[in-house]
């Protein structure tokens, strides 16, 4: 299957579960080109709290979705860090990390994207520390932990960034919290830039899925040049690259 087949294939899998979440009331009407922000939500991040991966971790990598709102709140209640991605990391410190010990807002306000901008500490991959955990969110995913997000490849990089930079690895957990009609048959689309999901958690239950599968770091022939163009991190490590022949 070509590039240009595998974006296809995505797409019309994206439009059938989005058409889907709103058929069954599932979601806000307004749900195409997002991430849903499914109902139960809360219960999906109360589940995942009950799993011993959540309660060992300490440094918690999350995605600034609404949909994963309680699972970042519930983080900075139980006093981990949390790291959140800035907006299409269009800064040269791509990462707002919240700490619990010196938030002047309570948790579940911190937790949210547009507040975390202004009480999180903007920090670069070089000021991160190691993470225990990443939570990410989903339009589509099937048991074998292949997912489709909405399309723009932000979480891909973020992870190959993080992977390229030893923050995190093959023993890293990466979990997603969906609505369970999210979870799909299909086989879903892969491709070597996309990673896996470890752990399929929804408000009924935990799906495990392996083997886990990273990209060791980014992939460049896989990026258009207007994406390396448009994130600061990436056309400085092009740079380099360039620099270094």
């Amino acid at each position: 299957m070509t590039s240009v087949d595998n974006d296809q294939a995505k797409h019309a899998i994206r439009n059938r579960v989005w058409a889907l979440l709103e058929r069954e009331r599932a979601v806000p009407p307004g749900v195409h080109g997002r991430i849903p922000a499914f109902f139960g939500a809360d219960a999906a991040a109360d589940r995942l709290a009950e799993l011993p991966v959540w309660k060992s971790a300490r440094v918690v990598k999350a995605v600034p979705d609404k949909a994963q709102l309680p699972a970042r709140a519930r983080a900075l209640i139980e006093g981990k860090l949390v790291c959140m991605a800035v907006p299409k990391l269009a800064e040269n410190k791509p990462f707002y990390l919240l700490d619990p010990a010196t938030l002047t807002v309570p948790p579940k306000d911190a937790a949210s994207s547009k507040v975390a901008a202004s009480v999180g500490r903007k920090i670069g991959i070089e000021d991160m520390q190691p993470v225990d955990l990443v939570v990410c969110g989903s339009v589509a995913v099937n048991r074998y932990g292949v997912r489709l997000g909405k399309g723009a490849g932000y979480s891909d990089i973020e992870v190959a960034l993080l992977h390229e930079a030893g923050l995190i690895g093959p023993e890293t957990t990466i979990v997603t919290t969906v609505h369970s009609l999210q979870v799909v048959d299909d086989d879903l689309p892969e491709t070597e830039h996309d990673f896996s999901v470890d752990l399929i958690i929804t408000p009924e239950g935990v799906t495990e899925c392996s083997p886990p599968r990273r990209p060791d770091g980014l992939i460049w022939e896989h990026l258009e040049q207007e994406t390396i163009a448009a994130i600061p991190v990436l056309a400085a490590r092009r740079d380099d690259r360039t620099r270094d022949g």
